[in-house]
């Protein structure tokens, strides 16, 4: 897995790169192309085989129609835009960046957190690790080992990453009631192969499925017993009750 080149790449690929100085409102597209950019095909490629797992997790929890206008907006503007600010404002420099490897730690953070919430921490020769801090780990060994890698870029996705996993930016996300309108208007589920759907995610839309607790025996997801008789349960207790893997 390789980072986002910070050495200048050919001609072609200056164009939609964030080369910082040349970055204005005409080309504010390049704060979403250069995820899309490599080097060569060796970059190309391992970039692909580590994002597309990641990516297909995430479509598979937020649906199909937020994860193609998050990685085609948000997600590239402000790992983008925020890579810009620092080199031009802060570090004074002028490095074109490219590579989808700011996707993979972005994604790497957001799963980071959610692996948080249910182990903290992990051990190592007796010291206690925060399992959030997994993907700066491997951010600094790829920075070390692997010429040309962008820490800066690589830092500004997990931040973003980081952002979303802790719930700061799901406002980003459109609603699901204009999810289902569009879905419906559409025909998406029929006309796209393997469409996740508003309703087909796999943990709802934050993780957990919304429920809500009865004064009677019932049966499926929700707060509480499954199900009861007689006062015992019959079923898995608790409040985030999850469907899926």
């Amino acid at each position: 897995m390789t980072g986002d080149g910070v050495a200048r790449t050919s001609a072609p690929a200056d164009e939609h790169a964030t080369q910082t100085v040349e970055i204005g409102l005409a080309t504010l597209y390049r704060l979403n192309t250069f995820p899309l950019l490599h080097k060569n095909f060796l970059h190309f490629l391992l970039n692909t085989i580590a994002l597309v797992p990641l990516l297909e997790r995430f479509e598979s929890e937020h649906g199909t129609i937020v994860t193609t206008l998050l990685f085609t907006g948000a997600f590239g503007y402000l790992p983008g835009g925020l890579y810009t600010l620092l080199e031009v404002f802060i570090f004074r420099s002028n490095s074109a960046a490219v590579g989808a490897s700011v996707w993979v730690f972005l994604l790497l953070s957001t799963e980071a957190i959610k692996t948080y919430r249910q182990n903290p921490n992990f051990t190592i020769a007796g010291y206690s690790i925060p399992t959030w801090t997994t993907p700066l780990f491997v951010m600094f060994v790829i920075h070390f080992l692997v010429p040309q890698t962008s820490l800066l870029g690589h830092l500004c996705g997990a931040g973003v990453g980081y952002l979303w996993g802790l719930g700061y930016i799901r406002f980003l996300a459109p609603s699901e009631k204009i999810l289902r309108w569009i879905e419906g208007k559409l025909n998406l589920l029929g006309r796209i192969p393997h469409y996740v759907s508003v309703d087909q995610k796999t943990y709802g839309r934050y993780g957990v499925l919304p429920s809500t607790s009865t004064g009677g025996p019932r049966v499926g997801p929700g707060r509480g017993a499954m199900g009861a008789v007689d006062g015992t349960p019959i079923g898995p207790v608790g409040s985030t009750q999850r469907l899926g893997p």
